[in-house]
């Protein structure tokens, strides 16, 4: 067995984050690392990458007991690891990011021309080929993980690891990525890829090492294996299949006519007009950083749009303020739900109240009645399933999954006719997407409108019964349910133009 790591142990107080751990890897292998949010399967990387140090366990290398201490350590094992936030600098050229610490030296200096051909080599080896002298400022997603993974490769690693790299990829991207493991996997170089997206695992690996509360609970080949079955043993509970039931399509709750918002001559949004009306989930697909950001922020005033139209309800509300667009029906799930979603260091009954405290119920005369508060928080406790202990609990003690629960849960009871919600299962686990995914359909099930926007192309695809595809700014095509693929949406989210 080329890799072994033997009954690891790390304890953060009276909680395992992993116990008794074992994991094998074959040279040439692609090992799926899956499991729920704090099911321990980060914290056994960062002890193989030397990020972390184990109570207790050993790692052996070609059968060789190994002293991973530091990420360096690890490099000189041949250990690499590509981030899911990319450790790069966008001030640097392609060359310069991939030899970064490790440049070749001339007699006396930097040899510029000889780190230029290595990384043409290296691209032409790998078949991942890229502009030395490029820039990264404003280069593709896609294009910037594939100086990540020639960054690691220039070390001479014979173990990738993966963490999550399609959290913000196109389906083309995705596709490439997949193709290029495949590839290292043929060559020799074993990968492991820690992923929450099984229908990836089945696609590329070779085998799942499933992981739930800090433990292994499973270790199978995918040959042999469903996502049905993968499901199960991540969560101890089968997944049900969720179809999305017909609804009749009510009036417009929300439509923006040629929204634009021009920055020193450059169009943010460039006249965006779209809608949503009762009893229907309208998706926004796109790479994150195409204007979807700006959109929502230009709904609620936070950023004056330079022209066109915001319209909630047949009221127009452009460049008003938030508390105006709220009380017009609007309700938001934001994209960051840790900066703008919530107060970290808040209570949950603080945050529970949050964009509502003026209303009646909790408050009187500018005086907030935490009585009425805290029994309408535990009411929302109880109804989405968050795992809590308390209401008086700080916010920032919830898991991100059980963080998302309760925001979902502020702004759905206050039963506004339209709802945005921005990336609701970004960073969650298995089973807080199904409840919030049921939650949405609920929403739009009891005659309300949604606008979801979701760099997951899956998500959109599952929950959407119509779809705009955002590029730059721009509307680039509209679908319907019935005419929605996956390969035409994801051309257009990389620039490509409508046959139609």
């Amino acid at each position: 067995m080329f890799l072994r790591m033997e009954n690891i142990y790390k304890k953060y107080g009276s909680l395992y984050a992993n116990k008794d751990v074992g994991l094998t890897l074959k040279k040439g292998e692609i090992l799926a690392l899956v499991g729920e949010n704090g099911a321990g399967k980060t914290t056994i990387m960062k002890v193989l990458y030397g990020l972390v140090k184990p109570d207790s366990g050993d790692i052996f290398i070609n059968d060789k007991k190994v002293d991973i201490t530091n990420p360096r350590a690890a490099i000189k094992h041949g250990i690499g690891m590509v981030q899911q936030h990319f450790m790069l600098f966008d001030e640097f050229t392609v060359m310069e990011n991939i030899v970064y610490g490790r440049e070749p030296r001339g007699k006396l200096f930097f040899d510029v021309k000889k780190a230029k051909q290595d990384v043409i080599n290296l691209g032409k080896k790998y078949e991942l080929p890229l502009d030395p002298d490029r820039g990264l400022n404003g280069m593709p997603v896609g294009l910037k993980q594939r100086v990540e993974i020639l960054k690691v490769l220039y070390q001479d690693t014979d173990i990738i690891i993966f963490d999550e790299p399609t959290a913000v990829l196109t389906p083309q991207e995705v596709t490439e990525l997949l193709k290029t493991m495949k590839s290292l996997a043929a060559i020799g170089k074993s990968i492991i890829l820690i992923t929450h997206k099984l229908n990836e695992v089945m696609e590329v690996a070779d085998r799942a090492l499933v992981m739930r509360e800090g433990e292994k609970v499973g270790d199978v080949l995918v040959k042999d294996t469903s996502i049905k079955e993968l499901s199960y043993l991540m969560v101890g509970r089968h997944i049900p299949n969720r179809k999305v039931p017909k609804v009749k399509v009510g009036q417009t709750v929300f439509e923006t006519k040629n929204l634009s918002i021009v920055k020193k001559d450059v169009a943010i949004l460039d006249d965006v007009s779209i809608n949503v009306k009762r009893g229907e989930i309208v998706g926004i697909a796109g790479v994150s950083g195409n204007g979807q950001s700006e959109l929502v922020e230009a709904v609620f005033g936070l950023k004056k749009s330079t022209s066109g139209n915001v319209i909630i309800n047949g009221v127009d509300v452009t460049n008003t303020t938030i508390h105006n667009v709220r009380d017009n029906g609007v309700a938001l799930v934001p994209e960051d739900r840790n900066i703008h979603g919530s107060a970290a260091m808040a209570t949950l009954t603080e945050n529970s109240i949050m964009g509502y405290y003026h209303l009646d119920g909790f408050s009187k005369y500018g005086v907030i009645d935490y009585k009425a508060s805290e029994e309408f928080t535990k009411e929302l406790i109880n109804e989405f399933d968050v795992a809590s202990s308390s209401t008086k609990q700080l916010m920032n003690s919830l898991s991100g999954g059980n963080v998302q629960k309760l925001i979902l849960a502020r702004e759905i009871n206050h039963k506004s006719p339209f709802l945005i919600v921005a990336e609701p299962t970004r960073g969650v686990d298995i089973g807080a997407m199904e409840f919030i995914h049921k939650e949405l359909i609920q929403k739009r099930t009891n005659g309300d409108g949604v606008l979801l926007i979701s760099s997951e192309l899956t998500e959109i695809l599952d929950l959407s019964d119509r779809i705009y595809v955002i590029f730059e700014g721009q509307i680039k095509g509209e679908f319907t349910r019935e005419n929605a693929t996956k390969e035409e949406i994801g051309f257009l989210m990389l620039g490509g133009n409508s046959i139609e």
